[in-house]
C-alpha cells in the first residue's frame, strides 16, 4: 500500500477545519470505530493546532455489539445506556464542535439474525435528531478508509490493492486531489445552494418520482425550503454536516406520501445489510415494506416507533457530483447517498421548515433512516399548487432555470 500519510492529514483539516468548523476553545466530540486509531490522531493533531479546548473521543467496537445481538435477552436489546445520550446532550450544552467517522463492514454481522439487527442501532442514538434541531453543535461526518472497509467495497481485489483503490476514491469525491480542497467544496457548495434556491423559489406542492419500480408522490409542507448541506448554528457559525456531500434536501409533509418506490442501491444500516428494498405508501405511512436481502431488519426498524413509518426528508441529487459517475457502491450511507436523490425514514429537520405551524407538523422519531431511490432512469417532476406538473430532474440533470 502506498503511504498515505499526507491525505490522512488533509482529511483531517478538512474535516475539523472546514467541516466542522472548529472554533478556537471548542471542545470536540469525535465518534469513531475501532480500526481508525490514525484518523482519530490526525483528527486530534489538527483540533488542537485549530484551538480545541479538548478532544473527547467515543470509541465503538463492532465485535463487542456483535456479542451482544448473538447473546443477549431480545427483550434488552432496545436498551441504550443513559450514558451515551447524556454525552451528546453535554456537547450539546457545551456548543460542541462533532467529527463523526464513517466506514465500516457489515460483514463483522455475518449470520446475525436481522430482525434482532433491527432493534439495536447503536451508536447511533435518539438524542442526535435533537442535538441537530437544535443546532447548537457545528459537526460534521467523513469517511475513513480502512482494510474491512475496502475488502468490503472491492471484494475482487486483494486486501492492500483494495485499500489503495478506496483511498483513492475517497481522495476524489472529497476532492482531497485539488491544490485547494476548501476552495472546491465552496465552489461546489455555490452550485447546490444555486439549486436548492431555484427549488425553494417554486414553493412547489409536491414532488413526483417516476421509473423503474418506483411511482412515488411526496407532499410538501407550504413554508418548507429546499438546503443545500451547509448548516448555520442558532449562533451562526456555518459548517458543512456530510463530507462528502451533492445533496438539496428539504422537510416533506409526513402525512402526504403515496405510491411505491424501489431502492436503487443497496443499504448498510448499522450493521444491518439491506437490498432490494421496497415500500409502498398509503396516506403517508409504510403499509408495506419488502426487500431482497434484510426485511426483516427493515421491517423491525420501521416498527421502532410511530414516526418510523413516515417519511422525514427527501433529497435530490443531480449528475455532476463526483460520486455516481464512479459507479461504485460504497455501503456506507453516508457516500451512497450523496450518489443518488434518497428519502428518509423517520426524524425530520425542522429547520428547513420557515412556518411554526408548519413545524409542529414534522415528523418525529427516534430513528432517522436514509436509502437511495434516485437514478439517471428516474424522473422527477415538481407538482404546482394549482395541480401544474414542472420538470426538476431528466436523466440526472436539472431542468429549472
Amino acid at each position: 500500500m502506498r503511504d498515505r500519510s499526507q491525505d490522512l492529514e488533509r482529511l483531517a483539516e478538512l474535516l475539523v477545519g472546514f467541516g466542522a468548523n472548529l472554533q478556537p476553545g471548542q471542545i470536540l466530540g469525535v465518534t469513531a470505530y475501532l480500526s481508525m486509531e490514525d484518523a482519530v490522531r490526525a483528527i486530534a493533531h489538527s483540533g488542537y493546532k485549530h484551538g480545541a479546548r479538548y478532544v473527547d473521543v467515543f470509541w465503538w467496537d463492532q465485535l463487542v455489539k456483535r456479542q451482544r445481538l448473538e447473546h443477549a435477552d431480545p427483550d434488552t436489546l432496545d436498551f441504550v445506556p443513559p450514558w451515551i445520550g447524556q454525552r451528546m446532550q453535554w456537547l450539546s450544552d457545551e456548543r460542541a464542535a462533532r467529527i463523526s467517522l464513517t466506514g465500516t463492514s457489515a460483514s463483522v454481522f455475518e449470520g446475525v439474525d436481522p430482525a434482532r439487527m433491527g432493534r439495536d442501532l447503536l451508536p447511533y442514538v435518539s438524542e442526535v435528531p435533537k442535538v441537530v434541531n437544535a443546532r447548537t453543535t457545528n459537526w460534521t461526518a467523513g469517511p475513513y478508509p480502512n482494510l474491512a472497509w475496502a475488502q468490503r467495497v472491492h471484494p475482487e481485489l486483494g486486501p492492500e490493492e483494495a485499500l489503495d483503490k478506496l483511498w483513492d476514491e475517497i481522495v476524489h469525491i472529497l476532492r482531497l486531489d485539488e491544490i485547494d480542497p476548501v476552495a472546491a467544496w465552496q465552489k461546489r457548495m455555490k452550485v447546490i445552494v444555486a439549486s436548492a434556491d431555484r427549488l425553494t423559489e417554486r414553493r412547489l406542492d409536491a414532488i413526483h418520482l417516476q421509473g423503474p419500480g418506483t411511482d412515488l408522490t411526496i407532499g410538501l409542507l407550504p413554508s418548507s425550503k429546499w438546503l443545500g448541506a451547509d448548516f448555520t448554528t442558532a449562533e451562526g457559525l456555518t459548517h458543512y454536516p456530510n463530507l462528502p456531500t451533492e445533496e438539496v434536501f428539504t422537510t416533506p409533509d409526513p402525512e402526504r406520501v403515496d405510491g411505491h418506490v424501489s431502492a436503487t442501491m443497496p443499504l448498510e444500516l448499522y450493521g444491518s445489510f439491506m437490498d432490494g428494498i421496497r415500500i409502498e405508501f398509503q396516506g403517508g405511512r409504510a403499509v408495506k415494506a419488502d426487500a431482497d436481502t434484510g426485511a426483516d431488519a427493515l421491517r423491525a426498524t420501521i416498527a421502532k416507533d410511530d414516526g418510523a413509518a413516515r417519511l422525514g426528508e427527501l433529497a435530490l441529487v443531480d449528475k455532476e457530483g463526483r460520486i455516481g459517475p464512479l459507479g461504485t457502491v460504497f455501503y456506507d450511507t453516508l457516500i451512497d447517498e450523496n450518489a443518488a436523490s434518497h428519502i428518509a425514514l423517520g426524524n425530520a429537520y425542522t429547520f428547513p421548515v420557515e412556518d411554526e405551524a408548519d413545524r409542529k407538523r414534522v415528523n418525529e422519531s427516534a430513528v432517522h433512516v436514509d436509502f437511495m431511490i434516485g437514478s439517471n432512469e428516474i424522473d422527477v417532476d415538481g407538482i404546482t399548487r394549482e395541480g401544474d406538473r414542472v420538470p426538476v430532474l431528466r436523466g440526472g440533470s436539472w431542468q429549472l432555470s
